[in-house]
C-alpha cells in the first residue's frame, strides 16, 4: 500500500508519515462527523483505529453518513465503518466496538493508551464523561466536536479552544453541566464548531447536511494530522 499513500507523504513528509502509521486513534461516535474523519485519516495513512458507537445505521443516515447505504441499513455502525475502512487499507488494523459511551463504561477504553481521543458524541451527558475522562489523561490528544446539526455552511465551520466556543448550544450545555458536576476538564483541548447560527422552528427538527458534517469531520482529522506532524517536526529537531 506504499503507493496509496504517496501524495499525504508529499505534503506531510517522511517522518510525519512514520508517525502516523504508528499513531493510535479511538473515534467515539460514527456519525455525520465522526465517519468522515475516520476515513479522512484511514486515507491520509493511519493504521491503528478503534471505532466506538452502539447504533445500527439507519435510512434516515444515508444524506450524511460514510458508511451508510441501501445496503448497510440495519448494521451496527461501527462494523460497516470498519469494513469499508477495510476496504480502502487491508493492511489497517480497525477495531470496531458496539458500545455506547457513558460514566460505566469509559473504564474499558483505556484511553491513557490512545494518541488521540476524537470525541463525535452529541448526547450532552456521555459526551461529558468522555471529556472529562479524555482530558485527565496525560497521553491522549483531545478533539471535539460541537454541534453540526441545523447549519448549511461549511464556510463558517472553524476550531476553537472549548472555553472560547461561542455561539454552540452544545458547548454551553457542557459548561452547564461541568459547573453543576464541580468537575472540569483536566487540561485544554481544540473542538471544531460553526459559526453559523443554528436554524429555528419545529419543522427542521434535527436535521444534518452532509456538507457540513462531513466538514466537522474532516477539520478533526486535519487538527490530529497536524498535531502529528508537529510533533515528527520537533522529535526531528532533538535528534539533530
Amino acid at each position: 500500500m506504499k503507493e496509496a499513500f504517496k501524495r499525504s507523504e508529499l505534503v506531510l513528509g517522511k517522518a510525519a508519515m512514520a508517525a502516523l502509521g504508528e499513531a493510535r486513534v479511538i473515534i467515539f461516535g460514527v456519525g455525520g462527523v465522526g465517519s468522515w474523519c475516520a476515513e479522512a485519516l484511514v486515507r491520509t495513512g493511519l493504521k491503528h483505529l478503534t471505532l466506538v458507537d452502539f447504533d445500527t445505521v439507519a435510512e434516515s443516515n444515508i444524506n450524511r453518513q460514510a458508511m451508510a447505504t441501501s445496503g448497510t441499513v440495519g448494521e451496527a455502525k461501527v462494523e460497516a465503518m470498519a469494513r469499508r475502512l477495510k476496504a480502502i487499507n487491508p493492511e489497517a488494523e480497525i477495531s470496531a466496538i458496539r458500545r455506547r459511551v457513558g460514566k460505566d463504561t469509559l473504564g474499558e477504553f483505556a484511553l491513557g493508551e490512545c494518541d488521540y481521543v476524537v470525541d463525535a458524541i452529541d448526547s450532552v451527558e456521555d459526551k461529558a464523561e468522555l471529556i472529562l475522562s479524555a482530558s485527565a489523561e496525560a497521553r491522549p490528544v483531545l478533539v471535539s466536536s460541537m454541534g453540526a446539526a441545523l447549519r448549511t455552511r461549511p464556510d463558517m465551520v472553524t476550531v476553537s479552544e472549548f472555553w472560547k466556543v461561542e455561539g454552540d448550544g452544545l458547548s454551553r450545555a457542557l459548561r452547564a453541566r461541568f459547573r453543576k458536576w464541580g468537575r472540569m476538564p483536566g487540561k485544554k483541548f481544540k473542538c471544531v464548531h460553526s459559526r453559523e447560527l443554528p436554524a429555528i422552528g419545529e419543522e427542521n427538527g434535527r436535521g444534518s447536511l452532509m456538507t457540513v458534517t462531513a466538514t466537522f469531520g474532516m477539520t478533526l482529522a486535519a487538527l490530529i494530522l497536524e498535531e502529528i506532524k508537529k510533533s515528527a517536526c520537533n522529535a526531528g529537531q532533538k535528534m539533530i
